[in-house]
């Protein structure tokens, strides 16, 4: 931003942090002065917040924590406020851990930032319940002015954002627009596609004579069948049904027309054990699959031994291009569409996230001042806060062009062997979730490659009719749900990757089913049905 906009967004931001001294020193043997009556007491100067939040890989490769990126260096100047970030260990358990053992405390930081909806037993309203955070509506209608006015603006960010009771509980992290929406899907090498004459596969059977060319027909041109087809690792099946969304289901719940169904006991899901099972006795999926590893998928990747795989835009078809220009300038990875099971059908399942996707800073009863806070919170939603949290700080990672923030080469062009991520998180957390509004001019620029850019049109593609929005069981339902889940969603990934790898045959099928019956499902599925027609109802 220009002078004249910094000193507007320092002044403003002042503004909303400046209090004014209301007692005298206790040394001058003067008592402190009564307010008058209808006088607001002011509260105390922010200068120090406790925040907890997840660490993400690109940021913990070049810093230890948040505090030294950037867009925070350039927010403690703006707002005085010196924050200390807690973060728990990258490994997704051990994260899950030490929130729970956090939440068991009476001790809280001051903010919390995680997927409220999900990972507090009970739900966000049980948190408020518990007393371990604090109902922003009345403060944000008083003291956030920026979040205010778009929640006014879009009604339905609104409804995503609060619980069934109407009650907000954090600062929302926010997809502003379509493009940011969609950031992930099936990918495939177009390089091999053309070198054996293939034409991109749309359907489960053309998938399959995809793969089988893949494995037998020597892509990467190195005289041994070494080619791995295919890799889907476990953890990615039930990411938006990527494969799976083919028979018209998902891993868990959805909806049609309003009633909810489980997906895993489906006749449905049999069909699709049934192929993946298939691809694996071929060879055509990889047998790694369920013993998922980052570096070994790494090295898959970059020794042109992987043909076909599902990816993140930024983090995977941006990461591998940047990763392989210099080692082998034919590579060409990109997206494929969501694969259906009939030509010309136009696929249902798909990653297209809502506005909100759960992510959110709370603010916790621990906090001595919550007035500031949200003051300070709010600072990302307004004109100054979006350009700092997008794109970091002028001058440094961005300039103005015509009224419009673009990011300086030396952040676009990074040097081989730094992913565009990495270089971007030195600067700002806009490629990952954080209590801010996603923009879609950043969007645009993050994903420069054509490649990047076609993969939004072609993962566009899906309705995502059936999708589940973000609802809330009661504090009643989820404890029931979660004692409930916990055992199903524990035997039914087991039994996936036992009919998969076939160390369960298919004609045990039913008696999976049975068994995922017996242990509660139609309860489960009652208790989301409940929950969907109050979110409707909001």
């Amino acid at each position: 931003m220009n002078k004249k906009m910094k000193h507007a967004g320092t002044v403003a931001l002042t503004s909303l942090l400046a209090v004014s001294v209301a007692a005298c020193s206790s040394d001058s043997g003067t008592k402190t002065p009564t307010p008058s009556a209808g006088a607001e007491t002011q509260p105390p100067k922010l200068t120090n917040l406790t925040y907890w939040v997840n660490n993400h890989a690109a940021a913990a490769a070049q810093m230890k924590t948040y505090a030294e990126m950037e867009m925070y260096k350039e927010l403690e100047k703006i707002t005085g406020v010196k924050v200390e970030f807690q973060h728990p260990p990258l490994d997704a358990q051990q994260q899950k851990e030490q929130l729970n053992l956090m939440f068991a405390s009476s001790q809280l930081p001051d903010v919390i930032e995680t997927i409220w909806t999900s990972n507090y037993p009970g739900g966000p309203e049980k948190a408020i319940l518990d007393g371990k955070i604090i109902k922003l509506n009345d403060l944000i209608d008083k003291h956030a002015p920026n979040l205010k006015k778009l929640l006014e603006e879009h009604p339905d960010w609104k409804k995503q954002i609060m619980t069934d009771e109407g009650s907000i509980y954090s600062f929302p992290f926010l997809r502003g627009g379509e493009k940011v929406r969609v950031f992930f899907g099936p990918g495939i090498r177009q390089d091999w596609l053309d070198k054996l004459n293939l034409k991109m596969p749309t359907t489960i059977d053309e998938w399959y004579q995809v793969l089988k060319a893949f494995k037998e027909k020597d892509p990467n041109g190195n005289g041994k069948q070494d080619e791995i087809p295919f890799y889907l690792d476990k953890a990615m099946i039930g990411v938006d049904a990527p494969f799976l969304g083919a028979w018209g289901i998902n891993y868990s719940f959805y909806q049609v027309g309003g009633k909810v169904s489980y997906g895993p006991v489906q006749p449905e899901y049999k069909e699709f054990l049934a192929t993946m099972n298939k691809w694996y006795k071929e060879g055509l999926l990889d047998k790694d699959f369920a013993a998922p590893n980052d570096k070994l998928y790494d090295n898959k990747m970059t020794t042109d031994l992987l043909g076909a795989s599902v990816y993140y835009n930024g983090g995977g078809i941006g990461k591998y291009a940047n990763l392989m220009k210099d080692k082998d300038p034919k590579f060409k990875l990109v997206a494929a569409p969501y694969p259906v099971l009939k030509a010309g059908d136009k696929p249902i399942w798909g990653q297209k996230d809502f506005a909100s996707n759960g992510v959110g800073a709370a603010i916790t009863t621990s906090n001595k001042n919550p007035i500031e806070t949200v003051k300070w919170l709010d600072y990302a939603y307004g004109k100054e806060g979006d350009l700092l949290f997008n794109y970091g700080k002028e001058g440094v990672s961005y300039k103005m062009e015509n009224g419009r923030a673009v990011f300086l080469d030396s952040v676009m062009n990074p040097p081989s062997g730094v992913s565009l991520q990495q270089s971007f998180a030195k600067h700002n957390r806009s490629t990952w979730s954080a209590p801010f509004v996603m923009s879609d001019n950043f969007q645009i620029q993050y994903l420069a490659l054509p490649t990047q850019q076609e993969a939004l049109e072609v993962w566009s593609k899906p309705t995502a009719e059936r999708k589940m929005p973000l609802v809330t069981p009661t504090k009643e339902e989820s404890s029931k749900f979660a004692s409930l889940m916990t055992d199903i969603e524990t035997y039914r990934d087991e039994m996936m990757l036992k009919f998969i790898m076939g160390a369960e045959p298919l004609e045990n099928f039913d008696k999976y089913v049975k068994k995922i019956q017996s242990m509660g499902i139609d309860d489960a599925v009652k208790i989301q049905q409940a929950a969907l027609e109050r979110y409707n109802k909001r």
